[in-house]
């Protein structure tokens, strides 16, 4: 067990929040938390179940399938994400090996083949638990496999421990001294004699690898997933769509009002009567070309055929008549209605669900703002995502030696991971971008050194930051020293 304990002066009786879906339990003290343990994995549960479950619905599939592609690019090299380390400050040597480990994190996950999969289950379920396995005879081998788990059968907890506070002025507030985090582990499906396991394994915090979709409920501080919007308006639209479908099958066909004159009978007699003008009308002789017999093919009436209704004396007599069908069979305004409300919920934009929309391969001036909104989403997906991958990454460089804890930490702010794009708008919008630069440039270009300096130039035409000058101009440099050391054309002729 490792609990992470808290200095003597920076002990706090205030329980620091964290956002990550974990179940927090308070011990020691004067009063001590208890939670629903049990009851929240199960309502937790059953909100990944109804993720899942909307999921399925063609078009909830439809644009999630769209989000995915749009997220997992595969490249020439089939690898989607590649690991950037220009910002970071180390060695070569040291960045060479975080790169081959990194490919070796890649490998374990399979992710050149089961990224999609992967990304989709994370997206869909809100959570991605996977087991490191390392050899604890030997764990400078580092991690040996990576088994996925099912977020329906872990959860993470953390226990805060706390204690009375002995000094200070306020001395019936206790303060936390530690806190504890694990994984526990339970098996919800049923073995071979159909028993579910009670009780839950224990894990340690560094053995699971651990990501989650980052969108908090605010009440409950439980994470959700990002179909939680969804939920409302698939389920409207199903119901809608059954209505509608209802009401097509009842409304579609004609029917005929029969109206039988049952003079002076009285209403038993009439009843009978009717019935069996009904019986006389409806019976059908089939005559059988094989077997030469004839058949009584009778059917029974039903609610969706004909109507039959008596006439009193004094009436026009019998009478038949046609009850015409549904006349607004054809308009689908309600059920468009939640269809683009489902799809604005998963933030997809509507022009690429609808089968008439071309797509736009013009200016990037010509995109559509929901375009530039879906394509932000997706960056903030991935950098969401891109925490899973880096964790598994710092696990693999600790073990192998390559960087210590506190190595890692210094970093990390500054590893990055850039994923493929396939995004036409973001090549167009970069390419607009860099020309209208340089036409700029070249319009002030007899103005510099005069009323434009070479810095004002890099820094508000050019966009540079401090670091991309300095980079600039070592690689200007060094470009301009290697062509004076080439020996001259005559040279190389001869």
């Amino acid at each position: 067990e490792s609990v992470d304990v808290i200095p003597e002066g920076e002990q706090s009786a205030i329980v620091p929040d964290e956002y990550d879906g974990s179940y927090t339990f308070e011990t020691g003290g004067i009063l001590g938390t208890y939670v629903d343990f049990s009851g929240a994995v199960k309502s937790e549960n059953a909100l990944i179940q109804q993720y899942r479950g909307i999921a399925l619905f063609p078009e909830v599939d439809n644009a999630v399938e769209d989000i995915c592609n749009e997220a997992i690019v595969m490249g020439t090299d089939r690898k989607p994400v590649k690991l950037g380390l220009h910002k970071v400050q180390l060695s070569d040597t040291i960045k060479n090996k975080m790169y081959t480990e990194f490919d070796y994190v890649l490998r374990l996950l399979d992710f050149h083949k089961k990224s999609y999969e992967i990304f989709r289950r994370w997206y869909v379920d809100s959570k991605l638990f996977y087991q490191i396995v390392i050899n604890d005879k030997d764990p400078l081998k580092g991690i040996r496999e990576l088994r996925p788990v099912d977020p329906t059968k872990i959860k993470r907890v953390r226990k805060v421990i706390k204690e009375k506070n002995a000094v200070g002025a306020n001395k019936s507030a206790p303060l936390i001294q530690g806190i504890e985090e694990y994984y526990v582990y339970t098996n919800t499906e049923k073995d071979s004699m159909y028993r579910t396991t009670a009780s839950g394994l224990k894990i340690t915090k560094d053995s699971i690898a651990y990501s989650n979709s980052g969108v908090v409920d605010a009440n409950s501080k439980r994470v959700v997933g990002y179909l939680q919007k969804a939920i409302r308006p698939v389920n409207m639209l199903r119901q809608i769509e059954d209505a509608v479908v209802v009401y097509r099958i009842s409304r579609a066909p004609e029917r005929r009002i029969f109206y039988i004159d049952v003079g002076n009978l009285p209403k038993q007699k009439a009843e009978q009567y009717l019935r069996e003008i009904m019986q006389r009308y409806r019976t059908k002789m089939i005559y059988d070309q094989n077997t030469g017999q004839i058949q009584d093919s009778r059917e029974h009436l039903s609610i969706l055929e004909d109507y039959w209704l008596p006439r009193r004396e004094g009436g026009r007599g019998t009478e038949i008549t046609t009850l015409s069908g549904g006349q607004n069979l054809g308009q689908m305004d309600d059920v468009e209605y939640l269809l683009r409300k489902v799809y604005n919920a998963l933030n997809v934009p509507i022009s690429r669900m609808l089968p008439d929309t071309g797509f736009n391969m013009g200016r990037a001036a010509e995109i559509t703002r929901d375009e530039v909104k879906f394509y932000k989403y997706i960056e903030r997906l991935r950098t969401r995502f891109s925490h899973f991958l880096l964790d598994l990454l710092r696990v693999q460089c600790i073990l192998k030696g390559v960087l210590t804890e506190d190595d890692w930490n210094e970093i990390s702010p500054t590893i990055e991971l850039v994923f493929n794009r396939d995004s036409y708008f973001a090549e167009l919008k970069e390419n607009e971008i860099l020309s209208n630069r340089i036409q700029m440039i070249s319009a002030i270009q007899p103005l510099i050194g005069q009323y434009f300096s070479n810095e004002y130039v890099k820094k508000n035409i050019l966009r540079m930051t401090d670091e991309e000058m300095i980079k600039m101009d070592s690689d200007i440099a060094i470009e301009q020293q290697q062509m004076q050391q080439l020996p001259p054309p005559e040279t190389i002729q001869g």
